[in-house]
């Protein structure tokens, strides 16, 4: 159990020390995994950035859904969970998507590019793994672009996620694996939604330490 995302991040670090002032550049995946991102990325002295990337809902049930798309385009989908959406409401949601994607670089990330991920050890955190579609979109993504190396790195993970996760990356990192995990809030005592402003808060704090 970690007290909040704070303590998770403080928690991670002893697992990355191994990254410490080196060229890695953590990727937090907004908004959960952000504080998680800056408590390492100040540890370590590394670079700090955000990949942004959406889940693809289903169009009656948001708090759900199939798969996920990365800034980039990249998309993974789960197949066997699409149901009888047709390909048209799939590219639809996919272009929804899309421009929040566009809004929350623009928002969060300031309208910048990411850093270079070509050749890089790329360090990817979020608040912990639950259906694994939005970090499969970013792993994609890094693929697609030429990193090097690619580290994932969070607090809590089913069982069936680090079996997935351990196939496709290069290091994986997973503190708490529940045997009754149900979501990633239950590993939390404080869990709440991060808003863009907490977001912006710790990003401007960060680049005051650097």
């Amino acid at each position: 159990m970690f007290k909040d995302r704070k303590d998770a991040g403080k928690t991670l670090v002893d697992k990355l020390q191994h990254y410490k002032d080196t060229d890695a550049l953590i990727l937090a995946i907004p908004r959960g995994g952000v504080e998680l991102g800056y408590e390492v990325a100040k540890s370590l002295h590394c670079e700090l950035s955000m990949l942004i990337c959406r889940k693809l809902p289903y169009p009656h049930n948001p708090e759900s859904g199939f798969g996920a798309i990365a800034e980039d385009g990249s998309v993974f989908i789960y197949e066997a969970a699409t149901g009888n959406l047709s390909d048209e409401e799939i590219e639809h949601i996919k272009q929804a998507q899309q421009q929040e994607i566009k809004r929350r670089i623009a928002v969060l990330r300031g309208g910048k590019p990411l850093p270079s991920l070509k050749d890089r050890t790329v360090i990817l955190i979020d608040d912990g793994i639950a259906m694994g579609s939005t970090m499969r979109a970013a792993v994609q993504m890094c693929r697609n672009i030429g990193t090097a190396k690619i580290v994932i790195a969070v607090p809590v993970a089913g069982a069936r996620s680090i079996s997935e996760f351990s196939k496709i990356v290069d290091e994986l990192i997973v503190l708490e694996s529940p045997i009754n995990f149900r979501a990633v809030a239950q590993v939390y005592e404080n869990w709440y939604d991060v808003s863009d402003e907490e977001v912006l808060a710790l990003m401007r704090q960060f680049e005051k330490k650097e």
